[in-house]
């Protein structure tokens, strides 16, 4: 049997318009094989949550940063200076 006058893709049966790997040429059947690859480890991933799929880290919450300065800050008072 040849498999060089095997097309890679090949018309579905479900469909005019769709087509689908053809195991009967080594690509077609090493892209089936990729393929089922990828989704198993795809699906693995996602079920532990791991790679792609894990969570983003909770962040800290923010805090001002300490105060610095040497000098402290002056408020005005509500009484009078030469008041008693």
């Amino acid at each position: 049997m040849r498999h060089d006058d095997e097309p890679v893709f090949i018309r579905s049966r479900w469909g005019t318009s769709r087509y689908t790997y053809n195991p009967r040429n080594p690509v077609g059947l090493a892209l089936i094989i990729i393929t089922l690859l990828f989704a198993g480890v795809m699906m693995i991933l996602m079920a532990n949550r791991a790679g792609p799929f894990a969570p983003t880290p909770a962040k800290e919450p923010w805090n001002p940063p300490a105060y610095e300065h040497s000098w402290q800050p002056t408020f005005p008072t509500s009484t009078p200076q030469g008041a008693p």
